[in-house]
């Protein structure tokens, strides 16, 4: 069966000559380079946020840039922009690459070029790197994800808050290529009391009996469309749980689906081997989705 990810998208020809920003300026994507010194590249010290575009509109971008400058205080790292300095870049980029929808926004932030490759902060005097990528880029998954549990948990916050956006993501990757060796598209992760908590790379929720069900939030990202679609099934009259949950549980689930900027609402059809109700997208999953973009549309009113 082919292999796919949650975050795949159609192929689009314009990707190949895009304009994007780096450090204040305009560039084309050829000339868009940063030093091996930087920190970003050397230590992955940075954070990072994506953002979608739909109709012109960002989604939820001052939620995301709260969360932004949220970890950038975390961190003790000063970005040296204002939110509004950001989504004017953002719209100048946009524009430069004549974007209304479909569209995806990677924006990073790291402590800068090093004076030395080590990794002590104060070796990066120069100020933050600030990079903003922008693809056109529509959504496309042929069928619902297969999962595989994975030895690799999400860290407690003591060693690294698994809530932080970082660049450091060395346990996600390692999580996806035990999937992709047990031959799934995707890593379901436990918490670190064996606990159902979130994929590599999206938040993940489980349906059962007409119930809705993700975990406490306790070692996942706050994912912003996670709080939304906690949000929309609690006006909706959809019954929804922040819990704890077993893998039984979960292979027990009528429907499954993960929540994220990129995908919004991705199915799930297997976990570990096991059929996910009838493997297709689900009512309840259907309804969430459709509720959330009746919500990205009023958002953009």
């Amino acid at each position: 069966m082919e292999k796919i990810s949650a975050h795949q998208a159609e192929d689009d020809p314009r990707n190949a000559n895009l304009t994007l920003w780096l450090n204040g300026r305009l560039v084309p994507k050829a000339e868009a380079r940063v030093s091996i010194y930087d920190s970003g590249f050397m230590l992955g010290d940075g954070i990072w946020e994506g953002l979608r575009l739909y109709e012109g509109h960002w989604a939820f971008v001052d939620e995301h840039l709260a969360r932004l400058f949220e970890a950038a205080k975390a961190i003790d790292l000063d970005i040296g922009m204002t939110p509004d300095d950001i989504l004017e870049a953002l719209e100048a980029t946009r524009k430069a690459n004549g974007m209304h929808t479909d569209a995806h926004a990677r924006l990073m932030v790291t402590r800068g070029v090093k004076t030395r490759p080590f990794q002590h902060p104060a070796l990066s005097q120069s100020g933050p790197t600030v990079a903003i990528i922008m693809e056109h880029s529509r959504p496309v998954i042929p069928r619902p994800i297969r999962l595989a549990t994975v030895p690799h948990v999400r860290g407690i916050p003591m060693s690294q808050d698994p809530k932080l956006n970082s660049h450091s993501k060395l346990n996600c990757i390692l999580a996806a290529i035990d999937a992709e060796k047990a031959g799934a598209d995707e890593a379901l992760m436990l918490d670190v009391h064996g606990f159902v908590n979130t994929t590599n790379s999206c938040n993940f929720f489980i349906v059962r009996r007409g119930e809705v069900w993700t975990s406490t939030g306790d070692y996942c990202m706050n994912g912003i469309t996670r709080a939304k679609v906690i949000v929309l099934c609690r006006e909706n009259g959809i019954p929804v749980f922040e819990k704890n949950f077993s893998l039984v549980e979960a292979y027990g689930a009528d429907e499954a689906f993960l929540t994220g900027t990129f995908g919004a609402q991705t199915p799930v059809g297997e976990i570990d081997g096991r059929r996910i109700g009838n493997g297709e997208t689900g009512p309840i999953t259907k309804r969430i989705r459709a509720l959330y973009m009746d919500l990205v549309k009023r958002s953009a009113a």
